[in-house]
């Protein structure tokens, strides 16, 4: 018999596909969808993922006390204002060029949005399977 992944996988999973979701949906707001924009979505996508996951568990975003405690969703919030200056650093890089200040501010607010909004489904999610553990 397959044993279920824990929920520490899933919520792994889980925000790697809402950065993945973020990602296209900034693509798609500057109307940057067709197939000749998909090769940009990694300069993206990678380095906000690399941010993210450097930062997350600085701020106890994958400990079981944190995640399942509505009153801590502020924690996904400020991880990403903290996570996106990094990765607008590291995406410069990728692509030889500069970090605009209003690219920072823009990526910080949505994907901060994003990942509490995620986050908040999670934690809903989590309660209903609440006989698993962590």
């Amino acid at each position: 018999m397959s044993r279920l992944p824990s929920p520490l996988t899933w919520l792994l999973l889980g925000d790697t596909l809402a950065l993945a979701l973020l990602t296209i949906i900034g693509f798609a707001a500057h109307n940057e969808l067709s197939p000749a924009y998909f090769s940009r979505m990694p300069a993206t996508f990678l380095p906000m993922s690399l941010a993210w996951f450097l930062v997350a568990p600085w701020l106890g975003l994958f400990e079981k006390r944190i995640v399942q405690n509505p009153r801590q969703l502020w924690r996904p919030f400020l991880t990403m204002l903290i996570a996106a200056p990094l990765a607008a650093v590291l995406r410069a890089a990728w692509l030889g060029g500069v970090v605009l200040p209003i690219f920072v501010v823009v990526l910080a607010g949505s994907n901060a949005l994003g990942m509490m909004t995620w986050r908040a489904i999670w934690l809903v999610l989590q309660k209903k399977i609440s006989s698993t553990n962590f």
